[in-house]
Protein backbone atom coordinates (compact mmCIF):
# COMPACT_ATOMS: atom_id res chain seq x y z
CA UNK A 1 0.00 0.00 0.00
CA UNK A 2 1.13 3.87 -0.79
CA UNK A 3 1.78 5.83 2.10
CA UNK A 4 -0.90 9.14 1.93
CA UNK A 5 0.18 11.99 1.01
CA UNK A 6 0.57 14.98 4.11
CA UNK A 7 -2.03 17.79 3.54
CA UNK A 8 -0.30 20.65 1.97
CA UNK A 9 -2.05 23.71 2.75
CA UNK A 10 -2.02 26.44 0.12
CA UNK A 11 -1.76 29.28 2.33
CA UNK A 12 -1.10 29.41 5.72
CA UNK A 13 -1.06 33.15 7.35
CA UNK A 14 0.85 33.40 10.75
CA UNK A 15 -1.83 35.82 12.88
CA UNK A 16 -4.90 36.92 12.62
CA UNK A 17 -5.14 40.81 12.82
CA UNK A 18 -6.29 43.58 9.95
CA UNK A 19 -3.50 42.56 7.47
CA UNK A 20 -4.11 38.50 7.73
CA UNK A 21 -7.95 39.38 7.75
CA UNK A 22 -8.01 41.32 4.51
CA UNK A 23 -5.43 38.86 2.74
CA UNK A 24 -7.77 36.02 4.01
CA UNK A 25 -10.86 37.58 2.59
CA UNK A 26 -8.66 38.30 -0.80
CA UNK A 27 -7.62 34.64 -1.24
CA UNK A 28 -10.96 33.02 -0.21
CA UNK A 29 -12.59 34.69 -2.74
CA UNK A 30 -10.27 33.44 -4.87
CA UNK A 31 -10.88 29.62 -3.67
CA UNK A 32 -7.12 29.84 -2.52
CA UNK A 33 -7.79 26.80 1.11
CA UNK A 34 -6.16 29.66 3.92
CA UNK A 35 -5.53 28.58 7.04
CA UNK A 36 -4.69 31.08 9.84
CA UNK A 37 -3.03 30.72 13.56
CA UNK A 38 -3.33 33.12 15.99
CA UNK A 39 -2.04 32.92 19.56
CA UNK A 40 -3.60 35.94 21.25
CA UNK A 41 -6.64 37.77 19.95
CA UNK A 42 -8.25 37.69 16.32
CA UNK A 43 -8.06 40.93 15.17
CA UNK A 44 -4.58 41.94 16.99
CA UNK A 45 -3.84 45.56 18.59
CA UNK A 46 -6.57 46.65 16.59
CA UNK A 47 -9.20 44.59 18.88
CA UNK A 48 -7.64 45.98 22.21
CA UNK A 49 -7.82 49.28 20.93
CA UNK A 50 -10.77 51.92 22.31
CA UNK A 51 -11.69 53.73 19.38
CA UNK A 52 -10.28 53.61 15.99
CA UNK A 53 -11.10 57.11 14.38
CA UNK A 54 -8.46 57.49 11.59
CA UNK A 55 -9.75 53.97 9.50
CA UNK A 56 -11.60 55.31 5.88
CA UNK A 57 -15.17 54.79 5.86
CA UNK A 58 -16.18 55.76 9.52
CA UNK A 59 -16.87 59.12 9.81
CA UNK A 60 -18.09 58.54 13.16
CA UNK A 61 -14.91 56.19 14.04
CA UNK A 62 -15.88 52.64 15.46
CA UNK A 63 -14.90 50.74 18.34
CA UNK A 64 -11.26 48.76 17.58
CA UNK A 65 -13.20 45.06 18.80
CA UNK A 66 -16.01 45.99 16.83
CA UNK A 67 -13.61 46.58 13.53
CA UNK A 68 -11.73 43.43 14.18
CA UNK A 69 -15.12 41.31 14.73
CA UNK A 70 -16.30 42.95 11.00
CA UNK A 71 -12.95 41.85 9.46
CA UNK A 72 -13.13 38.35 11.00
CA UNK A 73 -16.86 37.68 10.23
CA UNK A 74 -15.83 38.73 6.60
CA UNK A 75 -12.76 36.68 6.37
CA UNK A 76 -15.15 33.71 7.52
CA UNK A 77 -17.43 33.79 5.28
CA UNK A 78 -15.35 33.21 2.22
CA UNK A 79 -14.28 30.48 4.13
CA UNK A 80 -11.17 31.28 5.95
CA UNK A 81 -10.13 28.56 8.63
CA UNK A 82 -8.77 30.59 11.93
CA UNK A 83 -7.43 28.20 14.41
CA UNK A 84 -6.13 29.04 17.49
CA UNK A 85 -2.63 28.05 18.17
CA UNK A 86 1.05 29.45 17.68
CA UNK A 87 3.68 29.06 15.06
CA UNK A 88 7.12 28.15 16.55
CA UNK A 89 9.07 28.34 13.55
CA UNK A 90 9.29 27.40 9.90
CA UNK A 91 11.72 26.07 7.08
CA UNK A 92 11.79 24.70 4.12
CA UNK A 93 11.14 21.06 3.26
CA UNK A 94 11.16 20.75 -0.46
CA UNK A 95 9.14 21.95 -2.48
CA UNK A 96 6.99 23.19 0.53
CA UNK A 97 7.05 25.40 3.69
CA UNK A 98 6.48 22.96 6.98
CA UNK A 99 5.41 25.10 9.88
CA UNK A 100 6.48 23.81 13.64
CA UNK A 101 3.04 24.78 15.35
CA UNK A 102 1.09 23.93 18.59
CA UNK A 103 -0.92 21.61 16.13
CA UNK A 104 1.82 19.60 14.78
CA UNK A 105 3.93 20.25 12.07
CA UNK A 106 2.13 21.65 8.74
CA UNK A 107 2.70 22.02 5.22
CA UNK A 108 2.21 25.00 3.05
CA UNK A 109 2.60 26.22 -0.19
CA UNK A 110 2.90 29.53 0.72
CA UNK A 111 2.86 31.74 4.37
CA UNK A 112 2.10 35.09 5.30
CA UNK A 113 3.45 36.08 8.42
CA UNK A 114 1.57 39.32 10.03
CA UNK A 115 2.16 38.71 13.37
CA UNK A 116 1.79 42.14 14.14
CA UNK A 117 3.76 44.14 17.56
CA UNK A 118 3.05 43.44 21.00
CA UNK A 119 3.65 46.30 24.00
CA UNK A 120 7.89 46.95 24.75
CA UNK A 121 8.26 46.71 28.29
CA UNK A 122 10.43 49.01 30.34
CA UNK A 123 12.14 46.35 32.43
CA UNK A 124 12.02 47.79 35.95
CA UNK A 125 11.81 46.30 38.92
CA UNK A 126 8.28 45.44 40.03
CA UNK A 127 7.37 45.59 36.38
CA UNK A 128 6.93 42.18 35.78
CA UNK A 129 6.41 41.39 39.50
CA UNK A 130 2.99 43.07 39.17
CA UNK A 131 1.79 42.32 36.01
CA UNK A 132 -1.81 42.12 35.75
CA UNK A 133 -1.85 42.89 39.27
CA UNK A 134 -1.47 47.09 39.15
CA UNK A 135 0.70 46.74 35.63
CA UNK A 136 -0.91 46.89 32.55
CA UNK A 137 -0.37 47.66 28.80
CA UNK A 138 -3.97 47.96 28.05
CA UNK A 139 -6.08 50.72 28.83
CA UNK A 140 -9.19 49.36 27.13
CA UNK A 141 -8.53 45.84 28.57
CA UNK A 142 -8.09 47.26 32.17
CA UNK A 143 -8.74 50.33 32.51
CA UNK A 144 -12.43 49.67 34.20
CA UNK A 145 -11.06 48.79 37.32
CA UNK A 146 -9.29 51.79 38.18
CA UNK A 147 -12.81 53.77 38.63
CA UNK A 148 -12.08 56.93 40.65
CA UNK A 149 -8.63 55.40 41.43
CA UNK A 150 -5.26 57.58 40.75
CA UNK A 151 -3.41 55.57 38.20
CA UNK A 152 0.24 56.78 36.79
CA UNK A 153 0.94 56.47 33.00
CA UNK A 154 4.70 55.92 31.35
CA UNK A 155 5.20 57.46 27.92
CA UNK A 156 5.25 60.61 25.87
CA UNK A 157 3.90 59.31 22.26
CA UNK A 158 0.35 59.12 20.74
CA UNK A 159 -0.47 55.69 22.20
CA UNK A 160 0.69 57.39 25.83
CA UNK A 161 -1.95 60.09 25.20
CA UNK A 162 -4.70 58.95 23.31
CA UNK A 163 -5.08 55.96 26.38
CA UNK A 164 -4.07 58.67 28.89
CA UNK A 165 -7.35 60.41 28.20
CA UNK A 166 -9.39 56.95 28.01
CA UNK A 167 -8.56 56.42 31.53
CA UNK A 168 -10.11 59.50 32.26
CA UNK A 169 -13.28 58.00 31.97
CA UNK A 170 -12.40 56.08 34.76
CA UNK A 171 -9.64 57.18 37.24
CA UNK A 172 -9.79 60.69 39.29
CA UNK A 173 -5.91 61.61 38.99
CA UNK A 174 -3.17 60.56 36.33
CA UNK A 175 0.04 61.46 36.42
CA UNK A 176 1.69 61.13 32.74
CA UNK A 177 5.37 60.10 32.98
CA UNK A 178 7.76 61.48 30.07
CA UNK A 179 11.12 60.35 29.86
CA UNK A 180 11.99 63.30 27.76
CA UNK A 181 9.97 65.40 25.65
CA UNK A 182 6.39 64.77 24.17
CA UNK A 183 6.40 63.40 20.72
CA UNK A 184 2.64 62.94 20.50
CA UNK A 185 1.36 64.88 17.60
CA UNK A 186 -0.05 68.57 18.21
CA UNK A 187 -3.84 67.20 17.70
CA UNK A 188 -3.45 65.17 20.38
CA UNK A 189 -1.54 67.59 22.76
CA UNK A 190 -4.16 70.07 21.96
CA UNK A 191 -6.74 67.25 23.42
CA UNK A 192 -4.66 66.66 26.74
CA UNK A 193 -4.81 70.04 27.34
CA UNK A 194 -8.65 69.56 27.58
CA UNK A 195 -8.45 67.45 30.35
CA UNK A 196 -5.70 68.81 32.58
CA UNK A 197 -8.32 69.00 35.59
CA UNK A 198 -7.75 65.06 35.84
CA UNK A 199 -4.03 64.33 33.87
CA UNK A 200 -0.67 66.14 34.90
CA UNK A 201 1.61 65.74 32.54
CA UNK A 202 5.77 65.51 34.16
CA UNK A 203 8.40 65.84 31.45
CA UNK A 204 11.84 64.88 32.17
CA UNK A 205 10.53 62.04 34.50
CA UNK A 206 11.82 58.92 34.55
CA UNK A 207 10.29 55.57 35.70
CA UNK A 208 12.92 53.71 37.58
CA UNK A 209 10.61 51.46 39.96
CA UNK A 210 6.90 50.62 40.89
CA UNK A 211 6.45 49.42 44.30
CA UNK A 212 3.62 47.72 45.73
CA UNK A 213 2.74 45.61 49.24
CA UNK A 214 0.34 42.84 49.86
CA UNK A 215 0.27 42.29 46.23
CA UNK A 216 -1.19 45.47 44.70
CA UNK A 217 1.05 48.62 43.35
CA UNK A 218 1.14 51.49 45.99
CA UNK A 219 3.59 54.22 43.97
CA UNK A 220 5.84 54.81 41.41
CA UNK A 221 9.28 55.98 41.89
CA UNK A 222 11.55 58.02 39.22
CA UNK A 223 13.76 60.61 39.03
CA UNK A 224 13.67 64.16 37.81
CA UNK A 225 16.09 64.15 34.68
CA UNK A 226 16.81 68.33 35.22
CA UNK A 227 17.58 68.10 39.41
CA UNK A 228 18.36 64.70 39.77
CA UNK A 229 16.68 64.14 42.51
CA UNK A 230 14.02 61.02 43.16
CA UNK A 231 10.38 61.53 42.73
CA UNK A 232 7.34 59.48 43.98
CA UNK A 233 4.07 59.36 42.66
CA UNK A 234 1.25 57.47 44.67
CA UNK A 235 -0.89 55.24 42.46
CA UNK A 236 -3.46 52.35 42.60
CA UNK A 237 -2.10 51.43 39.04
CA UNK A 238 0.47 51.78 36.26
CA UNK A 239 -0.26 51.52 32.83
CA UNK A 240 2.78 51.33 30.05
CA UNK A 241 2.94 52.74 26.89
CA UNK A 242 6.42 53.55 25.30
CA UNK A 243 6.24 51.72 21.57
CA UNK A 244 5.94 48.19 20.18
CA UNK A 245 8.06 45.35 19.38
CA UNK A 246 7.58 42.89 16.72
CA UNK A 247 6.51 39.35 17.28
CA UNK A 248 9.12 37.94 15.16
CA UNK A 249 10.88 35.84 17.68
CA UNK A 250 10.03 32.68 16.05
CA UNK A 251 11.70 33.50 13.14
CA UNK A 252 15.50 33.46 14.76
CA UNK A 253 16.27 29.99 13.04
CA UNK A 254 14.78 30.52 9.76
CA UNK A 255 16.15 31.67 6.64
CA UNK A 256 13.62 35.16 6.75
CA UNK A 257 15.55 38.01 7.29
CA UNK A 258 15.11 40.89 9.86
CA UNK A 259 16.38 44.58 10.43
CA UNK A 260 17.95 45.83 13.04
CA UNK A 261 14.61 46.38 15.04
CA UNK A 262 13.25 43.00 14.14
CA UNK A 263 10.97 43.62 11.41
CA UNK A 264 10.94 41.42 8.83
CA UNK A 265 12.53 42.55 5.25
CA UNK A 266 10.29 42.64 2.36
CA UNK A 267 11.22 42.90 -1.46
CA UNK A 268 8.59 45.47 -3.28
CA UNK A 269 6.10 42.16 -3.49
CA UNK A 270 6.33 41.48 -0.17
CA UNK A 271 8.00 38.48 -0.22
CA UNK A 272 11.04 37.89 2.29
CA UNK A 273 13.93 36.29 1.80
CA UNK A 274 12.31 32.70 2.20
CA UNK A 275 10.65 31.69 -1.01
CA UNK A 276 7.17 31.58 -0.69
CA UNK A 277 7.07 33.83 2.77
CA UNK A 278 5.63 36.54 2.34
CA UNK A 279 5.03 39.53 5.40
CA UNK A 280 2.34 42.74 6.08
CA UNK A 281 1.46 44.63 8.50
CA UNK A 282 3.10 46.20 11.62
CA UNK A 283 5.96 43.87 11.16
CA UNK A 284 7.25 44.11 8.10
CA UNK A 285 10.04 46.77 7.90
CA UNK A 286 8.84 49.73 6.49
CA UNK A 287 5.16 49.30 8.16
CA UNK A 288 3.50 52.90 8.86
CA UNK A 289 2.23 51.09 11.89
CA UNK A 290 -1.25 51.86 10.63
CA UNK A 291 -4.43 49.97 10.68
CA UNK A 292 -5.58 51.07 7.24
CA UNK A 293 -1.81 50.32 5.43
CA UNK A 294 -2.27 46.93 7.45
CA UNK A 295 -5.20 46.71 5.54
CA UNK A 296 -3.40 47.76 2.21
CA UNK A 297 -0.72 45.28 3.11
CA UNK A 298 -2.94 42.41 3.64
CA UNK A 299 -4.99 42.71 -0.05
CA UNK A 300 -1.38 43.39 -1.83
CA UNK A 301 0.36 40.30 -0.32
CA UNK A 302 -2.64 38.19 -1.06
CA UNK A 303 -2.21 39.31 -4.65
CA UNK A 304 1.34 38.35 -4.80
CA UNK A 305 0.42 35.15 -3.18
CA UNK A 306 -2.20 33.60 -5.90
CA UNK A 307 0.40 34.61 -8.36
CA UNK A 308 3.44 32.52 -6.86
CA UNK A 309 0.73 30.10 -6.71
CA UNK A 310 -0.51 30.07 -9.97
CA UNK A 311 3.76 30.71 -11.09
CA UNK A 312 4.52 27.47 -9.04
CA UNK A 313 1.72 24.96 -10.64
CA UNK A 314 2.67 26.64 -14.46
CA UNK A 315 6.09 25.61 -13.72
CA UNK A 316 5.05 22.05 -12.55
CA UNK A 317 2.89 21.79 -15.53
CA UNK A 318 5.97 22.47 -17.48
CA UNK A 319 7.91 19.87 -16.05
CA UNK A 320 5.79 16.87 -16.03
CA UNK A 321 4.93 17.39 -19.76
CA UNK A 322 7.23 14.80 -21.53
CA UNK A 323 9.25 16.15 -24.04
CA UNK A 324 8.74 15.01 -27.42
CA UNK A 325 11.62 15.01 -29.85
Amino acid sequence: MSEEKPKVNQVVMIGAGPAALTAAVYTTREDIQTLLFEKGVIGGLAAITDWVDNYPGFAKGIAGLELAEALRLQAERFGAQIELGEVMGLKCEGDHIKLDTTSGDILAETVLIATGSDYKKINVPGEKEFYARGVHYCATCDGAFYRDKRLVVVGGGNSAVQEAIFLTRFATKIDLLVRSKMRASDVLQKELEKHKDKITVHLGTTTDEIVGEDGKVTKVVGTDTATGKKVEFATDGVFIFVGLMPNTQFLKDSQVELDEVGLIKTNTSLETTMPGVFAAGDVRSGATMQIASAVGEGATAALMIRKHIEDKHQTHEMHSVPATY
